[in-house]
């Protein structure tokens, strides 16, 4: 009776062991899903800072990248501006040189205008005192100078050139010889004739049947009829003008020039 007590003693407390350890296993598991889920918790939070991290140190690295090709950029163009300053510069230089030569260019213009009255005036004399050949052209010449030069819409360059030319023409007169056709006035007859120029020394003229052959008398202002010892040289010397013969030796009269006034 006694043993029989103890064992069903015994039963009793193992089944309140039991009892008391039902709660505590169950407690302990919850603490385990409790800490297992606050672990995963913060596993989740620092993937998401460290991916808020690398985000913001990639966004870093492009702004650090866009900043170094700014910086390049700005390098460039502080030697793209220095070179401008030099060209700027160096277009001002320009410019001023450009701005004195226009004020001196006013400068000279005011000056060669008058100057180049002065030379038509002077050729106009010159062509009616000179040898009278080929004096319709260079007449036409000279009053075409005259008009030029009061038109405003001929630069002065233009104007300048056109005079000049006309000298150096006038100038090659002196060193060529030269025939052409032409009509004289023979006793009341217009008689059709050869003109020879021989620079400015001989002017004269033969008709075409070689019947008349004269010369000009610059002193005297008029035709002199030559003798018939002359006929063939003049014939040659059209012929030698005219190309039509290869230069020969000639006997011309040839008139004395004038003393120094």
């Amino acid at each position: 009776m006694k043993y029989q007590n103890q064992k069903r003693l015994r039963a009793c407390s193992i089944a309140l062991a039991i009892a008391v350890a039902g709660p505590s296993a169950s407690l302990y598991a919850q603490s385990v899903d409790s800490v297992l889920q606050a672990e995963t918790r913060n596993v989740r939070i620092a993937q998401e800072s460290q991916e808020r991290i690398d985000k913001v140190v990639q966004e870093t690295r492009s702004l650090v990248d866009q900043y170094k090709g700014i910086n390049k950029e700005i390098d460039g163009l502080n030697v793209y501006n220095q070179l401008l300053e030099r060209q700027i510069a160096g277009q001002q230089t320009e410019i001023n040189d450009t701005t004195a030569s226009i004020d001196q260019v006013t400068v000279i213009e005011r000056q060669i205008l008058p100057l180049m009255v002065r030379m038509i005036q002077g050729l106009d004399q010159f062509v009616s005192l000179d040898v009278p050949f080929l004096m319709d052209e260079r007449t036409k010449r000279v009053e075409g100078l005259k008009g030029l030069i009061d038109r405003s819409d001929v630069t002065v360059a233009e104007k300048f050139r056109r005079v000049m030319e006309a000298y150096q023409i006038e100038n090659d007169y002196g060193r060529t010889i030269e025939s052409y056709k032409g009509s004289i006035d023979i006793n009341g007859d217009q008689r059709a004739v050869d003109f020879l120029r021989v620079g400015r020394v001989a002017y004269l003229y033969q008709t075409e049947d070689g019947s008349d052959t004269d010369a000009w008398d610059q002193q005297g202002s008029q035709w002199v009829e030559l003798g018939d010892s002359y006929r063939n040289n003049v014939k040659t010397g059209i012929a030698i003008a005219q190309k039509q013969q290869a230069p020969d030796l000639l006997m011309l009269p040839i008139s004395a020039p004038e003393a120094a006034q």
